[in-house]
């Protein structure tokens, strides 16, 4: 058995000691100093020694975890450079108005969060009085993402400032009647205040990194010079727990983004109860963001903690801070002097002998209320040195009290998430502790006031100048004045119009050759992000490699093994695709940053962002609710779209539902185009819509969902007519008649109108020709771009009908007079061209692929969903016999010749 007790072999064992007398004489003396001095003397000689080795570039594994202290010393503090006492005053109005916000629409149930703003006030006051920048210089300053729980200090705050008033406030989470505010960071529905919603917890932090990356990613593209831009995101410290909360720390390492700071709000609570009870999240957050390569700094305990450090000569206070567990500093909060002095002190006799030497007071001082996120030097320290830190983004770890000054129901208390409100009582006792000018008499019949110091007070003119300073109010989102980008050439799109003759082409394809077109556009071409997440030679866009290069901001460090052949893996400073490996979360994150860069810096680009479908909006549809949210553009596309098309994959590659997602979601255009052609002209119409000239009453801010198939199969032309460009992208126009499609069928024959998307509309085609030829039965064929843009629009007309408006839905207009009833398929489950079956006047019925996916052929899989053409057939039979057009034999005889 291997003994426990003895020195575990090491990575260094693997190399000759050159000198293994000298190894033995470092070894015994560090058993000296832990049999003479106690191993915690050789524990601190050791950590101490690591760290010199890292200073000094020694190559050697990094301490992950430091001592449960600051890492900035009070002695080495920089020097407030504003006015303290009038930051807090400023501070002290804030926290007041966040409160009496929260509390007055109490009476309406609207809820609201009072405990976190109160923990983090500091946090946020000292960044905008002395770090974030505004946008009045660039049009870029900084990013900044909120908490979204804190967001009534913002308002509070912005209140101050002038730039909301007291009915805004009254109409907190109360928008319905106009002028009201969003309970939470929300661009699309407070878009001059807000650029990033921060609520749902974990992409916040994911986006805060890709957006400094893109930052960066600007930069070296020439696009834009942002170097001077930073981002902070601002969290929770129960967020960490969420996976997307973490998931791209490395990249951030990697990439050295010194643009980026995290500042994680340590209250050491979430919403039920101790973030870490029996353990320290403080120090599992240092040793994970250490481990990924972060600059970490802790602000931990305020200056009232200096006495008990510097009286602290044996260890034993820095030992015991380690070991509480955070539950435990959270009861230290709630209990008197006596408890603290048996609890903590009491657990080792150096301490006994250091309680002996404080009050009381004191005692209730440090462990009540002197925390590093209250205190503003504290908090600056921490600031400046993230902002002065190159080579790595920095966390800074601030210790807090949850509901700190709210008063002792509030602080520290498991239930303070859910709190509301404080009785007038409690807020006069508020009043006191941070002595503001309110009055008693101020409470009319039980109302808590709103307390503002005048327009021209100094407390008003000081927060104004300082803004001032660092380049106007923060936050804000400014929507830039741009002239709307020249559209491409039309030559780009018409190329696709004549078909592809005899030669089998994929929509995916397609499209890949489409963006080839367009990122060689002298105008618009540099503006194109393309975004894919390690799938590039899956939808054949290898060849963008060595023509746009992938980025990289170290270019490209090494010989690519391919460097001979046409297609050869380039890397490039300036490259413009952004391959981010697999992670659709990540590429979706930099997808945010590229829509919203019109906003954001005043720049328009073109994201597009190619996936495999099933692992878009099932993965990550949180994120896409996010770009609708920030008011995104750009292109999302779902390539091997489809249940049935990828051959042999199986269920979980089988998308046959994300349309039904997508269409869930308000700002997203989604469509299922069948052939090139219309790719084309959908691409076309949505370049012109979110970057061209947009016609009066269109919102700009939405995003594509196109889904494209890997199957290669004939591209027709496109046919002429009026109305089929206004089809493409309405969603709707006949693709052919059963004359014109050259079937023959007999004079008078039954007809039937087949609606077909994506892929569907070969199936319906073949059944076109299966229904007249062996059945006598006339088809025409529908090509359905969009099933989700018909319903839109034809709930619009309801709602205009309510209003006293007439109008006729376009799907009803569009299939007017059409013979016979409408049979509807596509590759996806039923509930997709169903969208539309209650404003189709003629009899309805559909086929789709419900259920999960299998491995198969292609046709085997559609015979197994029976939407192949046979299937259609006999669907089409049925549908006739029960209007009494066909004979029901025939459906029968048609199941069983087809071996249905």
């Amino acid at each position: 058995m291997t003994d426990p007790n003895a020195i575990q072999p090491s990575a260094l064992d693997q190399l000759p000691d050159r000198d293994p007398e000298e190894t033995a004489e470092w070894q015994a003396s560090l058993d000296a100093v832990a049999r003479e001095a106690g191993p915690h003397r050789a524990a601190y000689l050791m950590r101490r020694t690591l760290e010199r080795a890292e200073a000094g570039g020694i190559a050697l594994p990094k301490l992950l975890e430091t001592d449960y202290v600051n890492t900035i010393p009070t002695a080495a503090e920089p020097g407030l450079p504003g006015d303290e006492a009038m930051e807090s005053r400023i501070t002290a109005w804030n926290r007041w108005n966040a409160a009496a916000m929260v509390t007055r629409g109490s009476k309406y149930g609207v809820g609201g969060h009072i405990a976190t703003f109160a923990s983090a006030a500091w946090l946020y006051e000292t960044g905008f009085n002395h770090f974030f920048q505004g946008k009045e210089a660039d049009g870029s300053g900084d990013q900044l993402y909120i908490q979204g729980h804190a967001s009534p200090g913002i308002y509070a705050r912005a209140f101050l400032d002038g730039r909301l008033n007291e009915h805004h406030l009254d109409h907190f989470r109360q928008e319905s009647g106009g002028n009201g505010l969003p309970s939470y960071p929300h661009p699309r529905r407070l878009p001059w205040l807000w650029e990033f919603p921060t609520v749902s917890m974990g992409l916040g932090p994911l986006s805060a990194i890709y957006q400094a990356r893109f930052n960066r990613y600007l930069t070296n593209r020439g696009i834009k010079d942002v170097s001077a831009s930073h981002v902070w995101a601002f969290l929770g410290d129960g967020e960490m727990d969420e996976p997307e909360s973490t998931a791209a720390l490395a990249l951030a390492a990697r990439e050295e983004l010194d643009n980026l700071t995290f500042v994680i709000n340590c209250n050491l609570q979430r919403l039920d109860g101790p973030v870490r009870a029996n353990f320290k999240i403080v120090q599992e957050l240092e040793a994970q963001f250490r481990g990924a390569g972060w600059n970490v700094v802790k602000t931990l305990w305020g200056t009232a903690w200096d006495e008990l450090f510097a009286l602290d000569t044996t260890g034993a206070l820095v030992r015991r801070l380690r070991e509480v567990p955070d539950a435990q500093i959270q009861t230290y909060q709630t209990r008197d002097a006596a408890y603290i002095r048996a609890d903590f002190f009491g657990k080792d006799p150096a301490l006994v002998e250091m309680a002996k030497l404080l009050s009381d007071d004191k005692i209730l001082e440090v462990f009540h209320l002197s925390r590093g996120g209250h205190e503003a030097r504290k908090v600056y320290a921490a600031y400046k040195a993230a902002v002065e830190h190159k080579g790595a983004p920095t966390v800074i770890l601030a210790q807090t009290v949850k509901g700190h000054t709210l008063g002792e129901g509030f602080a520290s208390k498991n239930a303070n998430h859910q709190m509301k409100k404080l009785t007038v009582d409690e807020f006069k006792t508020m009043r006191d502790l941070l002595d503001l000018p309110i009055k008693d008499s101020d409470f009319v019949d039980g109302v808590v006031p709103y307390g503002h110091p005048g327009a021209d007070s100094p407390e008003v003119r000081y927060l104004q100048e300082r803004r001032a300073a660092l380049g106007g109010p923060a936050p804000a989102r400014r929507t830039h004045a741009l002239a709307p980008l020249p559209a491409p050439a039309e030559k780009a799109f018409a190329s696709f119009d004549k078909g592809s003759g005899s030669q089998n082409v994929a929509t995916t394809m397609a499209f890949v050759r489409l963006v080839k077109d367009l990122v060689r556009d002298k105008e618009t071409g540099k503006r194109w992000v393309p975004i894919v997440p390690d799938e590039a030679r899956t939808f054949g866009m290898e060849s963008l490699f060595p023509s746009l290069g992938i980025y990289s901001p170290k270019g490209q460090t090494y010989e690519p093994v391919d460097r001979d052949q046409l297609m050869y893996y380039k890397e490039a400073k300036n490259g413009q695709i952004l391959n981010e490996g697999i992670t659709e979360a990540g590429s979706m994150a930099d997808f945010i940053a590229a829509s919203t860069a019109y906003a954001t810096h005043g720049e328009a680009m073109i994201p597009f962002y190619i996936f495999y479908s099933m692992f878009g909006w099932q993965r990550t549809a949180d994120q896409m609710w996010q770009l609708g949210d920030q008011l995104g553009r750009g292109f999302l596309v779902g390539a091997t779209a489809g249940r049935t098309t990828l051959t042999g994959e199986g269920l979980q590659h089988a998308d046959g539902h994300s349309p039904v997602i997508a269409a869930t979601n308000p700002a997203a255009l989604t469509y299922d185009p069948a052939f090139a052609y219309e790719v084309a002209g959908i691409v076309r119409e949505g370049l012109r819509r979110m970057y061209g000239e947009a016609k009066p009453g269109e919102d700009q801010n939405v995003f594509y969902y196109l889904t494209v198939y890997n199957e290669p199969m004939p591209q027709p032309a496109k046919p002429a007519g009026l109305g089929i460009d206004e089809g493409i992208v309405k969603g709707l126009y006949r693709f052919n008649t059963a004359e014109s499609a050259g079937v023959t069928a007999p004079a008078n024959a039954p007809r039937i109108q087949l609606l077909g998307s994506g892929t569907a509309i070969h199936w319906a085609l073949e059944a076109q020709k299966l229904l007249a030829e062996e059945w006598g039965v006339a088809a025409d064929v529908w090509s359905a771009t969009s099933w989700s843009e018909l319903r839109r629009d034809a709930m619009e007309a309801d709602a205009a009908l309510l209003r006293g408006e007439e109008r006729v839905p376009y799907v009803r207009q569009a299939l007017q007079g059409a013979e016979g009833p409408v049979l509807a398929v596509s590759d996806y489950m039923r509930q997709v061209p169903d969208q539309i079956a209650q404003w189709v006047e003629q009899d309805y019925s559909s086929l789709g692929a419900d259920g999960f996916g299998l491995s198969d052929t292609r046709e085997a899989a559609r015979r197994h969903f029976g939407v192949d053409a046979q299937s259609i057939v006999v669907a089409a039979l049925a549908q006739l016999a029960r209007r009494g057009e066909v004979k029901a034999t025939a459906v029968k005889e048609a199941r069983e010749k087809y071996g249905l």
